[in-house]
């Protein structure tokens, strides 16, 4: 893997990251190959797995999202059968942003976005509250994003 990581192709990714849709002549130009070359070399970042996919990246704010809570979430069973039906379940909630299993006093970390408290509390009461084995949860409300974004370029 850190053979495909070479520097034409860490200049590719961080191109891509910064702009997935520039055409492969220009994405050429800027790491100083030709058009054949840097598509073969994106063919083979993707099949190699280092290149997931494309997609568009929405703003929260303009789409009225700017509420987010942190919620971690205690589990009353934690069997393997239990955290299958909770990451199922949790999959399920469009407004969940991220979940993470976390080793330490808790089962789970969610970042969870919303429109306002008022929506939060309904999301909570209708959907994380009745996910199976929930046993408990502790809310916390993000006051400002100071660095919101993806993975940065390798």
């Amino acid at each position: 893997m850190t053979d495909l990581l070479d520097p034409i192709n860490r200049r590719i990714l961080a191109e891509l990251v910064a702009n997935a849709r520039i055409p492969v002549t220009e994405l050429a130009r800027k790491v100083g190959l030709s058009k054949t070359p840097v598509a073969l070399r994106i063919r083979q970042l993707e099949e190699a797995g280092l290149i997931t996919g494309y997609r568009a990246i929405l703003s929260p704010v303009r789409l009225g999202l700017t509420h987010v809570t942190y919620v971690e979430m205690r589990l009353s069973d934690t069997r393997h059968k239990a955290l299958e039906s909770f990451n199922a379940a949790i999959r399920l909630i469009p407004e969940v942003e991220e979940c993470y299993m976390i080793a330490g006093g808790f089962d789970y970390l969610l970042k969870v976005r919303s429109r306002d408290m008022a929506d939060y509390r309904r999301i909570m009461a209708e959907k994380l509250s009745a996910l199976p084995h929930v046993a408990s949860t502790s809310s916390y409300v993000a006051m400002e994003a100071v660095i919101e974004q993806g993975i940065a370029p390798i």
